[in-house]
């Protein structure tokens, strides 16, 4: 079902509230989907989950007020870029969106905090400003997905693992994201 409100600026919004039939966060199939996807893609599990989490909640039906649509909020040329016919479609908007963040850490050479904006405001505004956008929609969307990052990664570490796992041994390290408010009142994003 579609909703279209008014937002605070007097915007039209469309939102679309999911099905029954579709899968929902806490289905163990879909977790696990991801998990593969991100697995296989050499991107971090937990950093998918939380850019989903920011995106859309787990919301495979999710259309944002610019066009951004499913799970993973695929823009209509990113998702044609990275190969997404459908993109309401949770592996193939997972998929597409998981080739996306690959690209962006490589092309980052794994700075998350700047894979992160771009994922946000594209690489085109990264580069122009040769690190996170003063847009405050993007600066706030890196804090999100660092702060969802940092609570996936505290769930991770206090759930034991099976004793026997199919998971190939992380090798690769990953830089941490953290914030501070500037004495001019700006957020600031850095990595360790």
């Amino acid at each position: 079902m579609t909703i279209v409100r008014a937002d605070t600026a007097g915007r039209l919004v469309r939102t679309m509230r999911v099905q029954a039939s579709e899968p929902d966060m806490a289905s163990g199939e879909l977790i696990a989907l991801i998990d593969s996807i991100a697995v296989a893609n050499g991107v971090e599990d937990s950093l998918v989950h939380s850019v989903i989490r920011a995106e859309s909640n787990y919301n495979a039906r999710a259309v944002s007020p610019k066009g951004a649509m499913g799970m993973m909020q695929l823009i209509p040329s990113t998702a044609r870029r990275f190969g997404v016919n459908n993109p309401f479609d949770v592996r193939e908007n997972v998929e597409g969106g998981v080739r996306y963040l690959r690209f962006l850490l490589d092309y980052y050479k794994d700075n998350y905090a700047k894979a992160i904006a771009a994922y946000n405001a594209g690489e085109g505004a990264v580069d122009k400003y040769k690190g996170i956008p003063p847009y405050a929609e993007t600066q706030n969307y890196v804090y999100r997905v660092a702060s969802n990052l940092k609570v996936a990664r505290t769930r991770r570490k206090a759930t034991p693992e099976p004793e026997a796992t199919n998971r190939p041994a992380e090798t690769e390290t990953h830089q941490v994201i953290r914030a501070s408010v500037g004495t001019d009142g700006k957020v600031y994003y850095r990595t360790e």
